[in-house]
């Protein structure tokens, strides 16, 4: 058997440790693929050439523990968020691991707001928000790595606030981890590699460490997989609906209390009770919208889920837990949003309060926020 050297021990793509002799295990790569540079596992290569997805990720306590470190280490720690799914990506608790270590909040993917969007307000609600979340930053950042915009204020926030440090980057999976360090590779590593990056969660297995040019070094940590994200849950067909890839068109529906608004089978709308008002929906243009009377909803609901309401298909329905209830009471005097977890969020644009109920599949967040536009 070919021995792995000191070189190879690691997979360029998600850092989980190599071995060449169980094909079933995490890290196997096959003997003949040791000469490539750079070496990666098996999984990584079919992610990257086949973009199959894998169902190997690690549990919640292993990505603790790999984090739980960090608090006793000198270093910039880079939270990357999506902006998207704000409270679904936010790493609770993230205040508890990072210590006194600086933090810089990258918001990720602001190129699917709509374009006529106030990035100021948006700077100042993300800072409002994680201060709610009982996480103190020194810099928000907003980035789109798919589009490169804001990418040259993420590396002078770097340069700023890392004197000397390491940088760990921390975040769900689904933000764009991968694709940001990425760029600063190419940009700022003599490194001849990339991470491995796939649209699927756990892509990146364990810490990898990223040699800067000045002698640090970039650690990615994996994207910690968070169940009360739909994005978690859909079939692998589904996954690119749910995640739009263009600026949001938002829908607008001037509502009666008692209707109903469908996004194929994933989610129900309901306005139970209120003065008749108009709600903006920011939700993927590939998701359709179905309207109907809430008396109806039920029925609407029995009869064509998986077909008409899709998607996801009848199949891909069934894998899915059964939708549960979510009531929300709109209070009056501010313009609040419900926010979806993996699907989008609702703009409620009356301050004369509302009743709703939504109805997601078991496990999902839902949130009253603020309204972020």
């Amino acid at each position: 058997m070919t021995e792995l050297t000191k070189d190879t021990e690691a997979c360029a793509g998600c850092g989980v440790k190599l071995q060449t002799e169980q094909q079933d295990k995490l890290g196997y790569v096959p003997e003949q693929a040791l000469n490539r540079t750079p070496v990666i596992c098996q999984r990584c290569f079919r992610i990257k050439n086949y973009n199959e997805v894998s169902g190997t990720t690690l549990n919640q306590d292993d990505f603790l523990k790999l984090l739980s470190h960090v608090g006793s280490t000198k270093s910039l720690v880079v939270n990357i968020v999506d902006i998207f799914d704000f409270e679904g990506s936010l790493i609770s608790g993230l205040s508890r691991f990072v210590g006194d270590n600086p933090v810089v909040l990258a918001v990720n993917k602001i190129d699917l707001l709509p374009k006529v969007t106030n990035f100021n307000k948006i700077v100042n609600w993300v800072r409002k928000q994680a201060k709610e979340f009982g996480l103190k930053v020194v810099e928000v950042v907003l980035c789109s790595a798919k589009q490169n915009m804001g990418f040259d204020r993420v590396i002078q926030a770097l340069d700023e606030y890392r004197d000397g440090r390491d940088i760990y980057v921390v975040g769900a999976t689904n933000v764009g981890k991968s694709t940001l360090i990425n760029r600063l590779i190419r940009d700022y590593s003599d490194l001849d590699a990339e991470l491995t990056t796939s649209h699927y969660p756990g892509t990146t297995l364990d810490l990898v460490k990223i040699p800067m040019d000045d002698g640090t070094f970039i650690i990615d940590t994996p994207g910690i997989v968070y169940p009360h994200r739909l994005t978690e849950l859909v079939s692998k067909q589904d996954l690119g609906k749910l995640m739009p890839d263009r600026p949001l068109k938002p829908l607008v529906f001037q509502l009666n209390e008692h209707q109903t608004i469908f996004f194929g089978s994933y989610v129900r709308f309901d306005f139970v009770q209120g003065e008749r008002q108009s709600f903006t929906f920011y939700v993927s243009n590939a998701i359709p919208a179905h309207r109907t009377k809430l008396e109806r909803a039920d029925e609407l609901y029995a009869e064509h889920k998986g077909v008409m309401l899709a998607p996801p298909t009848l199949e891909a329905l069934e894998q899915l837990p059964k939708l549960a209830k979510h009531p929300v009471r709109i209070p009056k005097g501010k313009i609040y949003d419900v926010s979806i977890s993996g699907l989008g969020w609702v703009k409620v644009n009356s301050d004369v309060g509302a009743d709703l109920m939504i109805h997601v599949p078991k496990g999902i967040k839902v949130a009253v926020r603020e309204s972020m536009i």
